[in-house]
């Protein structure tokens, strides 16, 4: 059981940044997969979420409007498009496998987590 998230970086406010999480065909292809991000000092938070299939998306108020996600046709790598990004948006953001096919906001409903890539936004 792996996810692999990278794509991370330093940008400067409004610029773009692609965040991508590869997964183990067996633990991702049948299961909502999601992103969260953990902000120093605080509780790690909903970001967006995805169905099995990429036919359901869902999204924090926060990030709607500039965020994207989409999984590959294989369903095994899942991406996260992130555009206007604010100061706001500076966290670890983390991709997880969720324990059904549903895109879903809550923690408890993802069973495994990748390690991590950092985004910082400048302003």
């Amino acid at each position: 059981v792996q996810l692999q998230a990278s794509g991370g970086g330093v940008v400067q406010a409004g610029a773009s940044l692609r965040l991508s999480c590869a997964a183990s065909a067996r633990t991702s292809s049948n299961n909502g997969m999601g992103w969260f991000r953990q902000r120093p000092g605080k509780e790690r938070e909903f970001v967006s979420a995805i169905n099995w299939s990429g036919s359901s998306t869902y999204y924090a108020d926060s990030v709607k409007g500039r965020f994207t996600i989409s999984r590959s046709k294989g369903a095994s790598t899942v991406y996260l498009q992130m555009n206007s990004l604010k100061p706001e948006d500076t966290a670890v953001y983390y991709c997880g496998s969720g324990r059904s096919s549903s895109a879903r906001s809550d923690l408890p409903a993802y069973a495994y987590w990748g390690q991590g890539t950092q985004v910082t936004v400048s302003s």
